[in-house]
């Protein structure tokens, strides 16, 4: 059977008999990696993929066209610490998370998780590290529905369950660790060798796409081999590791180990920011903004370390650790993430970077960036916009007014339109964990 193209430029030819071509025409384009803004410009879309990317790319006949010639358009955003199955509560439990994960099943997590993936694409998230606290797998399987086609939501990095020594992040009773298991499945506990390599191996077994540890949750913590290990064995699954911090010396000894990232940045010191910077190890601080901090002195902690961190060149991502509601607030997950921007700006970093650390730093942090990220022919067409120029003024990315996710439209004129996201099958292909 003859094959016929469409001429897209003089340089690039798209199979016609592939699925529906889709042009966009950017009023404004940005590439947060150069801060640079190209003017009308349109993108090229043939089924999830981006095919051309400028201002003189062809559009061909019969391409749906989507006019955003009044807006900004730019990469999708990143968080890279984010608990989607978690939301702990001051009613009933006091914010005392330890009561969410007894009184919240793992099936009513999942639907939390599905839910607040989708509040955080509507606010133009389009990548997301799930890093635990999930319950039983929740985020392996909010991840696999995504993936095949199921729900709408970011793409996403999940740890599946956080690796610790005895107790994890909790103090539990003789009774309840023991006689009960309260530990687990919120935390896997691997204290020797052996338990380290096996729950390294059960967490791949059971989809995970990084490994998280918890470093120094007790004084004891783990060691600088001990960490290595986990480096190790993560690496033969393809995996980097991903270290919750929360003391000095668990920073000196997780960077001395040579991990991929730190999760959490109120206990890093000047030192470590230049050794993390010399060394290339990603942060995700976590920066949380005034509105939640616990204290005046907390708030102004949390700023000066963001700064110093930004100061000494680290490749910070914008993290947020959001995973917390409070009675009365109604804004989604996806606003309450972005409110995290307030710190950045009284940390006093520049719209630009900022921009940088929530898409491109983000995309190599996650280790989706040969796939997905940046606006250019063969990858995946994640697309929002925006009213102003977040390069100038980074508070425009608090009103997303479209997104594009793998070449479907979720958003558009600031309304959610998801019905193509639904199916009643794995419309992609059956994807096992």
């Amino acid at each position: 059977m003859k094959r016929c193209f469409l001429a897209v430029t003089a340089s690039v030819l798209v199979p016609c008999a592939q699925a529906q071509v889709t042009a966009v025409r950017a009023g404004r384009l940005v590439d947060p990696e150069r801060g640079k803004v190209e003017t009308n410009q349109v993108v090229l879309v043939d089924g999830e993929k981006i095919v051309a990317v400028g201002r003189d790319v062809a559009i061909p006949p019969g391409a749906s066209v989507i006019d955003l010639s009044d807006l900004t358009v730019l990469p999708g955003l990143v968080d890279t610490h984010t608990h989607l199955g978690l939301t702990y509560k001051d009613v009933p439990e006091h914010d005392y998370y330890y009561l969410t994960y007894v009184m919240d099943s793992t099936p009513l997590r999942a639907i939390q998780a599905a839910s607040n993936g989708i509040q955080l694409l509507n606010s133009g998230f389009t990548v997301v590290r799930d890093l635990g606290n999930n319950a039983l797998y929740v985020d392996t399987a909010h991840r696999t529905a995504v993936d095949q086609g199921w729900i709408p939501g970011p793409t996403l990095v999940n740890s599946g369950l956080i690796i610790g020594g005895l107790g994890g992040q909790f103090w539990p009773t003789p009774e309840m660790a023991k006689q009960h298991g309260i530990v687990y499945p919120e935390y896997l506990e691997a204290d020797t060798p052996d338990e380290i390599v096996k729950a390294v191996r059960q967490n791949e077994l059971f989809g995970a796409k990084v490994v998280k540890i918890c470093v120094d949750c007790k004084p004891w913590g783990y060691t600088i081999d001990e960490m290595k290990l986990v480096v190790r064995e993560a690496a033969k699954a393809g995996l980097k590791v991903a270290g919750h911090v929360q003391t000095p010396e668990g920073a000196t000894r997780a960077i001395d180990a040579g991990i991929w990232s730190i999760e959490h940045g109120f206990a890093l010191t000047e030192e470590h920011h230049r050794r993390m910077a010399e060394q290339g190890i990603f942060l995700a601080s976590t920066d949380t903004p005034r509105e939640f901090a616990r204290s005046p002195e907390e708030y102004a902690n949390t700023v000066a370390k963001l700064k110093s961190a930004w100061s000494h060149g680290v490749k910070i991502t914008f993290s947020t650790d959001m995973d917390y509601w409070r009675t009365g607030d109604t804004r989604s997950r996806g606003e309450l993430t972005i409110a995290f921007l307030s710190t950045w700006k009284d940390a006093g970093i520049p719209a630009a970077d900022t921009l940088k650390a929530m898409t491109t730093t983000g995309y190599a942090c996650t280790q989706v960036d040969h796939e997905r990220g940046a606006i250019r022919p063969g990858l995946a067409a994640d697309l929002i916009a925006v009213r102003g120029d977040p390069l100038e003024d980074i508070d425009t990315l608090r009103d997303v007014r479209f997104v594009m996710k793998d070449g479907l439209v979720f958003k558009r004129d600031g309304v959610m339109t998801p019905a193509a996201f639904f199916h009643a099958g794995p419309v992609k292909g059956w994807r096992k964990r």
